[in-house]
């Protein structure tokens, strides 16, 4: 390897450049000697030359020399010279912005590495400026949804507030539900903001999760067991299958059981009543595949993976109010930095929400 390292490096090329153009240059200066030498032997010359044309004769052997020599030269190491032009022009214009421009690669020297440098450079910048003009786009879009979503329950309680200040209310019952319609609407604008700030912190590149190996099967056991009271409640029916054997999982737990919690209580909020929830978890060779299925009046909407986009809520969410649009959301966020994926299915009134596991 060393070897082909020598023999590939540029500063070898320049000294063999410079031994041929030499070589070349002492062909040339013997070829012109002996013309010179003819030009004597057949008279042109005199022995009683001047020192002046002597020296011009010296001069133009030497001119010839090493005009030679550089000619030879640079026609050895032309094509050298055309990659070095061509290596500085696109530099200038990844430096005006043309990021992400690359250079052919030529060869297997120095210059080689230099194109193949700027090109991971040019890469890297483009790739740069593309997460930093989407991150500037999704914040002015994070803006705008937060602005439209803070306004609504804001104006309701102020309009409300100010109701209550002026006195403009008939009877204590009209009192009662002008203050729990306040209520609802500060605790509806609290859970905004609640869950506004976590995805902003989980958005964070510096997001630190804290890891630990648990058994999955025990942990959605014991999670579901918690919340029958609440689906007896709305007359859903569990239906489980969790497998026998263990499971291990490296995750945090506080932040999955949050994604769980999520898609749980978007199957109370949208499952026909009364209906069955299936609850499936199985292996699929290194992913451990945890599936929950409700029953739905139809679709929310046509692409169903568009549920795990920020402030994107149902019609049905929409009309009944309900919902920040930044649950599911978030639980995307928590499941792709636990190294899984999460995604939604719709099909013949059934929505399937899937989340996959590595399995440790």
């Amino acid at each position: 390897m060393k070897t082909n390292r020598f023999k590939n490096s540029l500063l070898v090329k320049l000294l063999i450049a410079v031994a041929v153009s030499f070589f070349v240059s002492i062909v040339v200066m013997v070829i012109v000697s002996q013309i010179i030498l003819q030009l004597y032997n057949v008279k042109y010359l005199t022995k009683d030359i001047g020192i002046i044309s002597y020296n011009i004769i010296v001069f133009l052997v030497f001119s010839f020399v090493i005009l030679s020599f550089i000619i030879t030269f640079l026609s050895i190491t032309r094509n050298k010279i055309i990659y070095i032009q061509r290596i500085t022009k696109s530099i200038n214009e990844i430096a005006n912005g043309k990021l992400g421009l690359t250079i052919e690669m030529k060869g297997n020297d120095e210059l080689s590495q230099l194109a193949h440098n700027i090109n991971s450079m040019s890469k890297e910048l483009e790739n740069k400026f593309e997460y930093e003009r989407q991150l500037e786009m999704a914040k002015n879009e994070l803006i705008t949804n937060v602005s439209h979503d803070l306004r609504s329950p804001l104006t309701s309680i102020i309009g409300y507030l100010d109701l209550l200040r002026k006195g403009k209310y008939s009877d204590q019952n009209q009192l009662n539900e002008y203050l729990d319609t306040s209520y609802s609407k500060s605790k509806r604008l609290e859970s905004l903001i609640d869950e506004l700030f976590e995805y902003t912190r989980l958005s964070s590149p510096d997001v630190n999760l804290n890891f630990n190996e648990v058994n999955l099967v025990s942990l959605l056991g014991q999670f579901i067991g918690e919340y029958v009271p609440i689906f007896e409640k709305e007359k859903l029916t569990i239906v489980k299958v969790l497998p026998d054997e263990e499971i291990p999982i490296v995750m945090d737990v506080e932040k999955m059981v949050r994604v769980y919690e999520n898609l749980l209580m978007n199957a109370i909020k949208y499952s026909i009543k009364p209906s069955v929830l299936h609850i499936h978890l199985e292996i699929l060779g290194s992913m451990a595949v945890l599936k929950i299925l409700n029953q739905v009046e139809a679709p929310p909407v046509h692409d169903m993976n568009k549920l795990f986009e920020r402030f994107f809520i149902g019609d049905k969410a929409r009309r009944n109010n309900q919902g920040t649009g930044l649950g599911l959301a978030i639980s995307k966020k928590i499941v792709e930095l636990h190294g899984g994926i999460i995604r939604a299915e719709y099909d013949e009134g059934w929505i399937t929400f899937i989340v996959e596991h590595p399995i440790k």
